[in-house]
């Protein structure tokens, strides 16, 4: 996929027979208004500005579509990062002028997301997602949204360029060097902060498609959740949940929601533990490559996180062994409380944040200990 700021995975659940579509109650009041006409949909900036500005803070930059042609050099083939069901994700340059074919323009990268042409109601209702997500929410484990761009049919959104591609790419590529204990550890803290933000929002936000192609990385491997097409406003007053069509991506997604259709900010904490289980094992949530008893990452490995005398044996053998063995078998055991199969047992993600900080902390006093010479070594 590249360097990207999206997950190119389309979406794999449908609306299943026992689950009630969403209801005009659980959705945002912005979603509501563009459902009123599903054939008339904001289809210029003005509109969607306009819609945008009863709910968020952040301003955004709105371009024309020969703006965003001139940053992509015509969306040439060789700027391309990735595609998916939605479009394609091109790496693009913005300057003062937004023209960064003259000397002395300095220009910025940047990737610019296209959804395709046919302007469907859903495709809209996502990309309209990420414009009102991204545009009121900032965090610093949150991809910045720069601008978009609604033009007739088109529908772009251009993202900050984050340099090392997705969490996805670099775990489980064949052809980079692997990614360390105290990076994976960095990049589980910086996801769960990023979705702890989102929970304790003033206005919750369920992100309901949490996994690794999801996760992107700075040059310094700092992570950042992008691909706030799926994310849902969560359950106020004395509601537990909100009803929703069942969408998201096979391997991540809590079972009870799969089930019901009933969505919780638990739902996110199921999939974090499942990410949480790819960054130990260095294994896909879904390969269809292992044996039929190993193609389920978590149906699997879920039997070794409590046996610390077998657990050493599925941790990522490209790890080497260079790893504390008390922080493993602690990270864990959170990834085994956050796919307990009883959503309310579940911790909240900013306890999550509380468990993991210690790990990474103590890891890094450890290595810096280990790498000073003058001081003696630890036993």
């Amino acid at each position: 996929m590249g360097n990207c700021c999206c997950g190119f995975e389309p979406s794999v659940y449908r609306v299943s027979s026992n689950v009630k579509s969403e209801s005009p109650k659980d959705e945002s009041p912005l979603v509501q208004e563009v459902k009123k006409d599903e054939n008339k949909l904001p289809s210029n900036p003005e509109e969607v500005e306009h819609l945008r500005r009863n709910s968020t803070m952040n301003p955004l930059v709105v371009f024309t579509f020969q703006e965003v042609k001139i940053m992509t050099s015509n969306f040439r083939q060789d700027y391309m990062l990735g595609g998916g069901g939605f479009g394609n994700v091109y790496k693009g340059f913005i300057g003062d002028d937004l023209n960064h074919r003259e000397e002395g323009i300095p220009t910025v990268p940047v990737a610019v997301k296209v959804h395709d042409g046919d302007n469907s109601f859903q495709g809209h209702r996502e990309w309209l997602a990420e414009v009102i997500f991204l545009g009121q929410l900032s965090h610093p484990n949150l991809v910045k949204l720069i601008g978009y761009c609604c033009e007739d049919k088109h529908r772009v959104l251009i993202y900050e360029y984050m340099a090392k591609g997705s969490v996805e790419n670099n775990l489980f590529s064949r052809v980079l060097l692997p990614l360390p204990w105290s990076t994976r550890m960095r990049i589980a803290l910086g996801a769960a902060k990023g979705l702890a933000f989102l929970h304790d929002a003033e206005k919750p936000v369920i992100y309901r498609d949490f996994k690794t192609s999801n996760i992107l990385l700075d040059p310094d491997y700092n992570p950042k959740l992008s691909d706030f097409g799926l994310a849902k406003d969560g359950p106020v007053g004395d509601k537990s949940h909100v009803s929703t069509r069942i969408m998201g991506t096979y391997g991540y997604a809590a079972p009870e929601y799969i089930m019901t259709g009933h969505l919780t900010p638990r739902s996110d904490v199921y999939s974090y533990g499942v990410v949480l289980l790819e960054l130990l094992t260095g294994r896909k949530s879904l390969d269809k490559t292992r044996s039929a008893r190993e193609q389920n990452l978590t149906d699997w490995a879920l039997p070794y996180l409590k046996e610390k005398k077998k657990l050493l044996n599925i941790i990522d053998p490209r790890l080497g062994g260079d790893y504390p063995v008390k922080g493993v078998h602690k990270a864990a055991m959170l990834a085994y409380h956050c796919l307990n199969r009883n959503p309310k047992a579940r911790p909240l993600m900013r306890d999550i944040v509380d468990s993991l900080e210690p790990l990474q902390e103590t890891y890094e006093a450890v290595m810096n200990h280990h790498n000073d010479p003058s001081t003696p070594t630890l036993t």
